[in-house]
């Protein structure tokens, strides 16, 4: 069905694959392995066991070059794709997903916007599953393949007809945290429920954390701090917050140029940074 010899589905509760998109309300698309757990809890929270709510997810890449170590040490690159494949089910198998798709691109083909497939690939699940929300990486994200996979889904959004785009798209944190975004720019997700569930869901990523790289602790660690350093003035009306930026102005308005867009945002938090600065300044 998808362009890659690599791409496999994966429905947990055996539909086919063009119900499970059908029913799809929230979709995340990311570039590797338990990244969707990291960037997009507020989809999986929304849908957790509800009939009339449906998460599901898309990895674009393989898994094949992640780093390893101890049990995972002398894995083949082929070995080490089916782990996290079989991780990545485990995941979507706890979360309740409506359905998970493995695009199977290398981190390459996807950095490549010269390749067709992606893009191809993208736009078909996404008119298939026609979700209400998008999650996808924020595009000021510090991992390449993050910012490559956004790109695609963008060009894929954009191409949509009008009545088949989502009511939002948001782009997320992985490599990089949001606090940065101005508070009346950034999208926050109370995700204080079900932290049990949680937990579970990047900690079945076995290959990675034992590998070394600690995501199940950073994860939650981040949600606590964003809700903790969220108000400096106020007591927290919530334990754990997640931050995305709205990338939908993007989608409705092809011609806004994207990193003219993302710039924008930063060149506002200098901006925000200087006055303050000056303010202390006269104070003092």
């Amino acid at each position: 069905m998808f362009k890659h010899v690599n791409s496999e589905v994966y429905v947990p509760d055996g539909v086919s694959l063009g119900e499970a998109l059908q029913r799809t309300t929230h979709l995340a698309i990311s570039a590797h392995q338990d990244d969707i757990e990291i960037m997009a809890i507020d989809g999986i929270l929304k849908c957790f066991q509800q009939s009339d709510l449906w998460f599901s997810g898309v990895v674009a890449t393989d898994g094949r070059s992640s780093p390893r170590s101890g049990l995972y040490a002398d894995m083949s690159n082929e070995d080490m794709m089916r782990v996290r494949y079989e991780e990545q089910k485990k995941a979507a198998l706890v979360g309740d997903y409506s359905c998970q798709v493995m695009l199977g691109y290398t981190s390459g083909e996807m950095k490549d916007a010269a390749n067709p497939g992606p893009f191809q690939d993208l736009l078909q699940i996404l008119r298939s599953a026609k979700p209400q929300v998008v999650y996808t990486h924020n595009l000021a994200d510090k991992h390449p393949t993050h910012v490559a996979v956004a790109m695609r889904v963008l060009a894929a959004l954009r191409a949509l007809d009008e009545h088949e785009k989502p009511e939002r798209v948001y782009g997320c944190e992985v490599w990089r945290n949001l606090d940065w975004l101005a508070d009346e720019s950034k999208v926050v997700f109370n995700c204080s429920e079900r932290l049990n569930l949680q937990e579970a869901l990047v900690g079945v990523f076995d290959s990675q954390i034992s590998g070394g790289k600690r995501y199940d602790s950073a994860t939650m660690g981040r949600r606590l701090a964003n809700a903790t350093y969220f108000e400096s003035h106020d007591t927290d009306e919530a334990s754990h917050l997640a931050f995305a930026m709205d990338l939908t102005p993007l989608v409705r308005d092809p011609k806004l140029d994207i990193a003219d867009f993302v710039c924008a945002h930063i060149q506002h938090f200098e901006a925000d940074v200087r006055a303050s600065i000056k303010k202390a300044s006269r104070l003092s």
